[in-house]
């Protein structure tokens, strides 16, 4: 038994890919182009061309520190991080049959915090040298475990056990985060509430690797997966019909979604808001089939974090916000109107 969509939606996926892929490509480079100093498009294109062809030589010096060593990290990661809270998003609200999931409704982000804070507050020496991306992600995925471990009954789990198991975890993580912020040094605060609530500044090439990495293999994974996210969509009984291992399917689910979103949150802190709305934003383009969902969301994720991002460090220059301030300013409008729109068509 499949979920399907109807053959405009079917017809027009490619298109949609297409659109967005250019669109995250313009706004990247005009990303990058936007600063305390602006450089030209044209500048952009040829030191990204010339570092990524091994052709350095007729590259401007300032455009190589400005563009390819300080800005070009950001932008990427930015768009790896929102392609991957997008992806989990996604897997999350099919998985659980919930519109209103999110990777922060098992609790993961609320994990990542802790461990941060931890480091921030009261120094990597006195964590066993363990840095703040490694402690947010032993953070995010020692909180998993619990919740996984909380959520069994009988060797099983239900959707259900399995929210509430996150929601009450993730609310004990974070009274200890707070608990941690009223011991650390004021000075130490800014940083805190900052990382917190998001942010990809100070990126570098060499920290991308691994978010990269598992974003492709985690959207390789959970597009492979489609036909039982599909399946899942329609009811346990149906999934079982159609030959659907609901335990292993789910554990799977489960693990990769929290994983993407674990190295997202150690490599950019809180970002709120972007794994709720873009799923359901997509979903009114592509429909609800996850061959088309689970991509076309990984793509307007990245879009829609770079755009963020960019507005989040130029709006009050040379001032910067975190990333959720402006993530929630959008998704919460969005999703008030998504949610009125779709209640006059019910």
């Amino acid at each position: 038994m499949e979920v399907r969509t109807s053959p405009t939606r079917q017809g027009s996926l490619l298109a949609w890919m297409v659109v967005l892929a250019a669109a995250t490509t313009v706004v990247a480079v005009v990303a990058v182009s936007i600063g305390s100093v602006s450089v030209s498009p044209e500048a952009v294109v040829r030191t990204v061309v010339g570092n990524l062809g091994g052709d350095r030589g007729s590259i401007d010096p300032l455009d190589q520190r400005i563009i390819w060593e300080l800005r070009a990290p950001r932008v990427v990661l930015a768009g790896i991080v929102g392609a991957s809270f997008a992806l989990a998003g996604a897997a999350l609200q099919g998985l659980l049959r919930n519109p209103l999931a999110d990777p922060y409704i098992i609790g993961v982000s609320s994990g990542a915090s802790f461990g941060a804070v931890l480091v921030m507050a009261f120094g990597s020496a006195a964590l066993l040298g363990v840095t703040t991306s490694v402690a947010a992600f032993v953070g995010a995925i020692g909180l998993l475990g619990l919740v996984f471990a909380f959520a069994q009954r009988s060797g099983s789990f239900t959707d259900m056990r399995l929210v509430l198991s996150g929601v009450a975890l993730g609310y004990v993580a974070m009274a200890g985060t707070s608990f941690v912020q009223l011991h650390a040094d004021p000075g130490e605060l800014r940083g805190i509430l900052f990382w917190m609530m998001g942010s990809v500044a100070g990126a570098r090439w060499s920290a991308l690797v691994l978010p990269a990495v598992v974003l492709v293999v985690a959207g390789a994974w959970l597009l492979a997966q489609s036909r039982g996210l599909n399946a899942l969509a329609l009811g346990d009984d149906d999934a079982t019909a159609v030959g659907v291992d609901l335990r292993r399917t789910r554990l799977g689910l489960l693990l990769v979604s929290a994983v993407l979103t674990a190295v997202a949150v150690s490599v950019a802190g809180g970002v709120g808001f972007v794994g709720l709305i873009i799923p359901h934003a997509m979903r009114l383009l592509v429909g609800s089939d996850h061959r088309r969902l689970l991509p076309v969301s990984a793509i307007a994720g990245a879009l829609f974090l770079i755009l963020v991002d960019l507005v989040a460090r130029t709006v009050g220059s040379p001032n910067e916000y975190p990333l959720t301030v402006f993530t929630a300013l959008i998704g919460g409008p969005f999703f008030l109107w998504l949610m009125n729109s779709e209640g006059k068509r019910a």
